[in-house]
């Protein structure tokens, strides 16, 4: 995947592992993103002490994204797009400490061993449709398109009834081949279901985490507020999960002797996800940060106003960070890897991906202990053109 050279270096990989030319390029260095008159100069972080340390600091580092005074203003007194009004990635505290308070209540213990039946029935009922299709089939297609929605739905609270269509919308908008204009109307259709639903909860708050807001603050976070988190869940959580399920699935087919860790105790499946997740990271960076005054890292001055991209691919794979990064070992005992973030900005639902994830993967080797690849050639099924890393498809047989 190196040989994309039109894509931004951030962003290219190379089957499963970061391209050569990112963990090459040094541990601060400028990148341009963009062509034409839309291209922007940054700073790319590459090491994991780097890229921590511009994660971790909030006072110097900006997740806010600068627009122009036209888009609007919001009810916290800064200008904010529509789009982004309830995306925690551009607030800074304190206002995203009080939007993330407000919203913890969606993603505590108890939420998810409430979802965890749910979680497994879905799992089941994907591999059941997968094993009538019979042998060979798309494990894409099947289980990694279908399980991270339909978990993300039963999340916020979306009726059943509504999830295809809704899902349907959610994917639209996400979907690069579609034409701006396309993408737009999808978008603005989905906002449109969320609104509606936010009023409906408010009349009668569920179990799923619009309810659980509502109940617990009611007017205290707005209905815009509430969209925004729904949007952002499920853009980022859909997208994610489904790489993960795919490419860790792939990883495993090539790594046959690391499934057994599937077939043992829960302790050495969770250990088992938490080092595909460092070893895959689908996310290829978080928002960038901006620079709020004149910063040393690296032993770079970072000019104020200046934006650093924090490569997450190539800080999991930093040697400081353990020995022997690009080796796939699911008994490693967990590191502080940054493939769910850093700092105030730490994925809020890294509990439900891995706890997702498990079920996932231990199921999927219940039920077709003789899993296999069906095609040895997978060099075009990876996915360059979504928000996250994965595959377009995954033929198996068993």
């Amino acid at each position: 995947m190196s040989g994309e050279d039109s894509r931004p270096l951030h962003v290219r990989r190379q089957g499963l592992d970061p391209a050569d030319e990112l963990l090459a390029a040094g541990p601060l260095t400028r990148v341009t993103v963009g062509s034409g008159a839309d291209a922007v100069t940054r700073w790319m972080a590459t090491t994991h002490a780097l890229v921590r340390q511009v994660m971790g600091d909030h006072t110097k580092f900006s997740t806010r994204r600068r627009w122009d005074r036209r888009d609007g203003i919001g009810a916290e007194g800064i200008f904010r797009p529509r789009e982004l009004v309830g995306n925690l990635m551009d607030y800074d505290p304190p206002e995203h400490t009080r939007m993330r308070r407000k919203l913890t209540p969606g993603f505590t213990l108890r939420k998810m061993q409430r979802l965890q039946p749910y979680i497994e029935q879905i799992v089941a009922a994907r591999l059941d449709a997968m094993a009538r299709a019979g042998s060979p089939a798309d494990l894409v297609e099947f289980v990694a398109d279908e399980v991270p929605g339909a978990v993300l739905c039963e999340l916020i609270g979306v009726p059943r009834d509504d999830r295809a269509m809704f899902m349907q919308l959610c994917h639209g908008h996400l979907d690069a081949s579609r034409s701006q204009k396309r993408r737009a109307a999808a978008g603005e259709a989905f906002s449109r279901y969320l609104l509606a639903m936010i009023a409906r909860e408010r009349k009668d708050p569920g179990e799923g985490l619009i309810g659980a807001v509502v109940a617990e603050y009611g007017d205290a976070v707005t209905d815009e507020e509430l969209r925004g988190f729904c949007v952002q869940v499920m853009l980022a959580g859909d997208d994610n999960i489904s790489g993960m399920i795919g490419l860790g699935v792939l990883a495993l087919l090539r790594h046959p002797e690391q499934i057994a860790a599937f077939r043992g105790d829960e302790r050495s499946a969770q250990r088992a996800v938490d080092e595909l997740i460092r070893y895959l990271t689908v996310t290829y960076a978080p928002t960038p940060r901006i620079a709020l005054e004149d910063v040393t890292i690296g032993g770079q001055v970072i000019k104020k106003g200046e934006s650093v991209i924090c490569s997450l691919p190539a800080a999991n794979r930093d040697p400081s960070l353990m020995p022997d990064p690009d080796r796939l070992d699911v008994t490693r005992e967990p590191v502080a890897h940054v493939a769910f973030g850093h700092g105030v900005h730490h994925c809020l639902g890294a509990a439900l991906a891995r706890l997702e994830l498990r079920i996932v993967y231990t199921a999927l080797w219940e039920r077709f202990p003789t899993l296999r690849l069906a095609d040895t050639a997978q060099d075009d099924l990876f996915r360059l053109t979504t928000p996250a890393y994965g595959l377009t498809g995954l033929p198996v047989a068993w």
